[in-house]
């Protein structure tokens, strides 16, 4: 049940999740899909939606659109509607735990559930990664004080049973995650760099990547330690639940 592609990190601006970007879209089976971006995370900014149009519409055919919940207070229903009437929904990044407060203060978390039980195409980058699993790595406190922060736990949204670590190859990510994850004793670690991206598609899933010594990893515990694995590149897809257990 559901599409997923979950995104480690990358410039959309500078293309360089591109090629993840075109297979996103080609899930959609359309011709000219409808691409809702919500940028709730990045304080609804307005040139990250500007940088999407231009990515998602005039390169990739999409018909576009956005939904604000900071700057502007749609209706329940109104919200409803725009998630439920996308063929595909792409998630911006930026401050994760404050991004799904406000989801869960417009009931969007519900509405992204019946999204994802619709097959409707789900995906983001960063906080737009972290939201589709049940836990995250994430530098949200960065965000309320830039000289004194440190990563932290959230809770996404549960769609994907693991903890998922995006940016795995930048900023001592790798360290802290491995060091976090030891502490939890019933899940699995799913990390991806940069330019790198899981694709679930109901009970099977695959990695792609688009730049070259990116990668997937799974991490586990084993005899107390964290074991880091990583996950092969593959055209053909394998069972999730092997991945997750």
């Amino acid at each position: 049940m559901g599409i997923i592609v979950a995104i480690g990190g990358g410039e959309i601006k500078d293309l360089e999740t591109f090629e993840i970007d075109k297979i996103i879209v080609g899930l959609c089976g359309k011709k000219e899909p409808k691409a809702l971006f919500i940028p709730t995370a990045s304080g609804d900014a307005e040139n990250y939606y500007d940088v999407f149009s231009k990515v998602y519409g005039d390169r990739l055919g999409c018909k576009t659109d956005v939904l604000y919940l900071i700057k502007e207070r749609p209706a329940e229903e109104e919200i409803r509607e725009k998630i439920l009437g996308a063929d595909l929904i792409y998630v911006g990044g930026g401050n994760t735990s404050k991004m799904m407060e406000i989801w869960q203060e417009n009931k969007v978390d519900i509405f992204l559930k019946e999204a994802w039980e619709k097959n409707i195409v789900l995906a983001g980058l960063s906080a737009g990664s972290i939201c589709w699993f049940k836990y995250g790595h994430s530098d949200s406190e960065y965000f309320a004080n830039k000289d004194n922060w440190s990563y932290i736990k959230v809770d996404g949204l549960g769609f994907i049973d693991a903890f998922h670590c995006p940016h795995f190859n930048e900023d001592l990510r790798e360290e802290d995650f491995i060091e976090m994850l030891g502490a939890y004793q019933d899940i699995n670690g799913l990390a991806l760099d940069n330019n790198s991206a899981l694709v679930v598609v109901d009970d099977k899933y695959r990695i792609i990547t688009c730049s070259e010594g990116v990668h997937a990893y799974k991490l586990y515990k084993k005899d107390g330690e964290v074991v880091k694995e990583i996950i092969e590149e593959e055209v053909r897809f394998n069972d999730l639940d092997k991945l997750l257990r």
